[in-house]
Parts: C-alpha cells; structure tokens; sequence
C-alpha cells in the first residue's frame, strides 16, 4: 500500500505533494501520542442525508485541497509529506443504532451520550502510525442514537486544520447541508506552511538569542506548578467538561473584560489559574508558578494574507507564566492579558516559534523531561478571540440541537483546553482534560469553580467601574 502511493507521489500530474513546515512537523509528531485530533460534532434531531453530506463534503474538498490529502512519511530521512489528489476521497461511515449503543456502553462513563461518542472520536487515532501506509487528513461518521437523535463527526489531523479553518468548514457544511448555499468559495491551493508565509525578517533572531531563549523556556518549566495529579502511569485519553454560562453571565462577563481593555482569553486563564491555585489549599500568601499558552490566529500576518477560512494550520503560542496566590479575577486577568500582549508586541509569536516547536519534539521524545512524565507543558491553553456564532436560524433548517469543537490534548500539552464559543449570546467552553492523570470529578470541581469566580467577579466587579 506504502509503495504505491509512493508511486504516486511521484505521478505529478496525478497527486501534488509537499513536505510539511516545521510547525505541520510538529503536530505529525504530536498526533500519534494523543495531542491534535480535531473533532467537530453535530447532534441532530433529524436524520441526515448521507448523500448530501456526502456531496457537501466533496464540495469541500474540492474548494480546501489540503482537506482531500494523505499524510505520507518518508521513512528514510523521518519526514512528512502532504499528498493532494486531484480528487475527493472522504466516505461518510455510518453506524446504526445497536453499533453506536455498543459504542456508548463500553464507554460506560455514564455521562451524556454525544459527550460519550465525542470522547470516543477524540481517542480514535487513526494516526497513530504513519508508517503502514499514507493517511488520509479527513474522516467522517454519522452514529444513530436514537431515531430522531442522530452525531455527526468529522476527524480532521491537526496539521492539516486548526480551530479557525474547522469553525469556517463547519459554517461552509452547515450552509451546504441546509441549501443555503449552492457552491463554496473558489479552490484554493494547497499553501506554504505557515513558516515560509511570515513576512520577511518577522521571524529572525540572532543565534545566540535563540539559545538563550530555548534554554530559558526549558529552565523555566522545572519551575512550573502543575494541577495534582491523580494518576500518571496508566494510558491516557482526552476527555471532556463543559463550561457554559447563560445570556446574562456572558453579556456581563463580555462588559467587564471591554471595560478594562481585555480579551476574555484573558479572564479565562485568570479564571483557571484561581481555580487551580485554591484545589492545593496554600495557605494564601504561598506563590505558585503557572503557564498558560495562548494561541494565535497569524492568517492576517502573512504574506501573502491568507482568508480567515483558508484551512491548513496557521496559528501560533504564546507562552507566559504568573505567580498566583489568592487574587482578584480582574487583577489577574489584567496582568496575564497585558503578558500577552506585550509578547505581541515584541513579536514573540512568530520569533519564538521554531522554540517552541523544538521544545514540543523534544517533550514528545523525551517524556521524562516534563513532572512525573506527565508532558504537561502548561496549565491551561486558551485562544486570542472566541468563536462567535449566531446562525440558529440555519440550525433549525437541518434540526441542528447541539455541537462542539475541539482537539485531543493527552499527549504533549496543558492539563486544560479551553475551546470557548459564543452561540446565540451565551458562553460554551469545551475543556479537554487528560484523563486519568486528572480525573474527570477533579476537572469537573475545578471548572465548576471557574464558572463561580467568573460569575462573582462580574456580579461584584462590574458595578464599581467608573465611566
């Protein structure tokens, strides 16, 4: 199988091929140990034409080439390939309703079964071991939990889609799905990776620099407190916890951050640091050191500037660090959103990239490196900007109750992915935890103290701001 795609990697005017940029390489390293399988999901109170979906997604990608190709690893020099055929390839696989109970019961979490079916996708990793054959970037599922409640998936590899490019589909799907559109935007070309689109002279620093830096992010992380670990030798999974507050909360969650010039990434890491400061019990002057990773769409810095629903992976990290004791939501959050953006502004999301790439394969390689082999590399990962959606009116259309976001995160990475959206003026943050090295009651009691510090912040903070 192997060599006859080798074969066509080679039949130029049957497949396009390009080796992966140092960030995609990074991310085809992380997959297989269980950070990067992106996940939308759907839940549907109306059953799905498959055919349309089908359709839909051949649509898609024809118009997103990157969507139709095959990972390929070339074994005798260890790199990546992306393969683009010239034709869509991606077939629904559908399972009916004993094949999805099954599914569900031996899961038995006993927890909401689209939850169930979205932590089951999450740790399906189709690419675990590239070296058996090339692998596709895109798969898709339509499970039958009822019949008239119905999951739709769609696994995506994280070097070939970040969240952006998955929101911009999943919007393009929906409008195909639900006969709102009849065509998408025209085809693109399966682009650069993200290092060689960054405009000329952003990325440099001097080589010195580079080392002292590396050395100081590799120094500092032994200085990195962690969330409590419950077990941290038994296999690993992603598992989910949501976060959602109702209009209200979020109307004043979203008016305190603007009135004090911040983002709500910034209130939410503020949020998760709090939290996780009070499960240790430290008595309240005791300090501890938390990293929180910010990413960063960099679409709109690259040249040429790439469309915000241009798929491929072109986000960016920025990683800083805080000492928390007991603190007040709006100080905190204060002080880690203007970390980030004076690390904006001294250019550190794209000087520091190819660090922080280094220092991720050298996580994944070398796991003894990080607390207790655990690869945590932060406390918390959140985003620059949410998600905004407010189309349920073309939800209603295809009967669309329910759907999430999000990406595996029990390989290299934080204890907590937040994953925020705001649908219809409400807050909805998929928090991937991994699991058992947190247990799903530790991460559940923390995010339910996350959503208190975040509601009594609002309720006590917002009054006392002076116009």
């Amino acid at each position: 199988m192997a060599q006859n795609c080798e074969t066509e990697a080679q039949s130029p005017e049957t497949t396009e091929a390009r080796p992966v940029g140092g960030t995609e390489f990074s991310w085809c390293k992380a997959v297989p140990i269980g950070t990067g399988v992106t996940v939308l999901s759907l839940l549907l109170s109306k059953p799905p034409q498959i055919d349309i979906l089908q359709n839909a997604l051949h649509k898609l990608q024809n118009s997103h080439p990157i969507l139709r190709s095959k990972i390929h690893l070339d074994t005798s020099n260890n790199t990546f390939h992306f393969l683009t055929p010239p034709n869509p390839n991606v077939q629904i696989h559908p399972f009916d309703l004993a094949s999805t109970a099954d599914i569900i019961q031996s899961q038995s979490n006993g927890h909401d079964p689209f939850h169930t079916l979205l932590e089951h996708e999450m740790n399906q990793n189709t690419w675990r071991d590239y070296t058996a054959r090339d692998l596709d970037v895109l798969y898709a599922s339509v499970y039958t939990l009822s019949p008239d409640r119905f999951a739709v998936f769609f696994r995506l590899h994280t070097a070939a889609c970040d969240r952006a490019a998955a929101v911009a589909l999943l919007h393009e799907l929906l409008r195909l799905v639900a006969g709102a559109a009849d065509h998408v935007a025209g085809e693109e070309k399966v682009d650069l990776g993200i290092e060689d689109l960054i405009p000329e002279g952003k990325m440099n620093k001097p080589f010195w620099t580079r080392g002292l830096d590396v050395l100081g992010y590799s120094l500092n992380a032994f200085r990195f407190s962690n969330l409590s670990f419950v077990d941290a030798d038994s296999p690993r999974s992603s598992r989910i916890v949501r976060l959602q507050l109702n209009a209200d909360e979020t109307k004043n969650l979203l008016s305190g951050c603007k009135s004090r010039g911040i983002k709500l990434c910034g209130a939410l890491a503020a949020a998760g640091m709090m939290a996780a400061w009070t499960s240790k019990g430290l008595p309240n002057y005791q300090r501890e050191k938390y990293a929180v990773v910010t990413l960063v769409d960099c679409r709109s810095l690259l040249d040429p500037v790439l469309s915000s629903n241009h798929a491929g992976f072109y986000h960016s990290a920025i990683l800083n660090t805080h000492d928390v004791c007991e603190e007040n939501l709006w100080d905190l959050a204060k002080r880690s959103y203007t970390a980030y953006v004076n690390a904006m502004n001294c250019n550190k999301h794209l000087t520091d990239m190819s660090d922080l790439n280094f220092l991720m394969c050298k996580a994944i390689d070398n796991p003894g490196l990080t607390p207790s082999s655990s690869l945590r590399t932060a406390l918390i990962s959140v985003f620059e900007d949410p998600v905004f959606d407010d189309s349920a009116e073309m939800h209603g259309k295809i009967g669309l109750e329910d759907y999430m976001g999000c990406a595996s995160a029990h390989g290299v990475g934080p204890s907590i992915a937040i994953f925020d959206t705001i649908r219809n003026e409400k807050l909805d943050c998929a928090c991937i935890y991994p699991s058992p090295l947190h247990s799903r009651e530790q991460i559940q009691e923390l995010v339910d103290h996350m959503k208190r510090i975040l509601v009594d912040g609002c309720n006590s903070e917002n009054q006392q701001i002076e116009p």
